[in-house]
């Protein structure tokens, strides 16, 4: 690398440079306008910070527990699909981060490596994130395969019923690789004349009938892994979800890459997570790229942070030592805001350490 990048943001520009434009756009892409994909950034300015002083902050403590898994600071790997369009080693080099870093890795049901080779690689506890196709064998065989090797709960995507509209892989023609996972079981490889192939397979292969009444009952019948539910934005999907009995949410947007003009994520996690009600952990989705977001996030509510774009600009720029720089410039920022907070440990992190735009316009009612 020409310099060593700062922080996080600095990453992006390096992936530019080495990626594809067609990858690039990829990752980078919202839906549509891309008015959510810049909001899930945003809004995060519009979040201020009340620090307290003369706290003994000598230690600082990041450690949290995530369904019963302790890792180094809640800061966890997103789901992301097709690792290797980044680097050659794929999701195998981001598990290996993952492992270094001391956090818990989600592996894309549309990764690039194999549920078994990600295993495999390392000592990285692995959720394993999922959608459910029209032919369910195909997903059932999948889920059973995470459990079989090691994978400790599932997290079901439930905000793709279609896959939104991602205009530059349209522009692109964007075409995505036979993914290994599906080999024997299913092609990847449909060809569209009228754009990306991937939006003309997930036409085809994702059941757009799912509804609450039956999803999560037949995935409690083929596996015992805790299930999660990812792309809750409301608190009647939240309480929803706690009715059927999942073990956690994950408030998220799915990067601004389905509907657009939805909020962003951080607007609506206090919504999710007063609706929840503390019966299960929430977990938060979007736009972090500073440890004040993480602390703002955690400040609102959420057990723990979701880090997707940012993992694979650092694989892109420099493989597995590019997503342990990543994740470790977060910790560092994070360890940082909660010192100069006066917050020892995440649990010292309250409600009352920042101000939303909500509580500006109440205090002047």
């Amino acid at each position: 690398m020409a310099s060593e990048p700062v922080n996080v943001n600095e990453f992006q520009e390096l992936a530019r440079q080495v990626l594809p434009k067609m990858y690039y756009d990829f990752y980078t892409g919202g839906a549509e306008d891309q008015f959510t994909l810049k909001e899930n950034v945003e809004a995060f300015r519009k979040i201020t910070l009340r620090p307290r002083v003369l706290v003994d902050v000598s230690r600082i403590d990041m450690s949290t527990t995530i369904l019963g898994y302790r890792i180094s600071a809640p800061i966890m790997i997103a789901p992301s699909a097709m690792h290797q369009l980044a680097h050659p080693e794929g999701e195998v080099a981001t598990a290996r981060a993952a492992a270094a870093s001391n956090t818990i890795l989600i592996l894309s049901y549309n990764s690039t490596c194999t549920v078994e080779e990600v295993a495999s690689s390392c000592s990285a506890v692995r959720f394993f994130q999922l959608y459910i196709f029209r032919r369910r064998d195909i997903s059932a065989q999948i889920v059973q395969r995470a459990e079989k090797n090691g994978y400790k709960a599932i997290v079901l995507t439930v905000d793709v019923p279609r896959l939104g509209r991602r205009e530059a892989d349209i522009k692109n023609k964007m075409v995505a690789p036979q993914l290994k996972n599906f080999e024997g079981l299913i092609s990847t490889a449909l060809e569209s004349d009228e754009g990306s192939n991937l939006e003309a397979f997930a036409r085809a292969a994702y059941d757009d009938s799912l509804c609450w009444e039956d999803v999560i009952g037949w995935l409690k019948s083929i596996t015992s892994l805790p299930i999660l539910v990812k792309g809750i934005l409301t608190q009647e999907d939240a309480r929803k979800a706690v009715e059927v009995g999942v073990a956690g949410i994950v408030v998220s947007n799915h990067g601004a890459r389905q509907l657009d003009f939805t909020p962003a994520t951080i607007s609506v996690l206090e919504e999710v997570v007063q609706a929840v009600g503390g019966k299960v952990p929430v977990l938060f989705d979007g736009g972090i790229r500073r440890g004040t977001d993480i602390f703002k996030a955690l400040a609102l509510g959420a057990q723990a942070v979701l880090v997707g774009r940012p993992v694979l600009y650092g694989l892109a720029a420099d493989g597995e030592d590019g997503v342990r720089k990543v994740m470790k410039m977060l910790k560092d920022e994070l360890e940082l805001t909660m010192a100069l907070s006066g917050c020892p440990s995440v649990h010292d992190i309250t409600r009352s350490h920042v101000r939303t735009e909500c509580d500006r316009i109440s205090s002047m009612l």
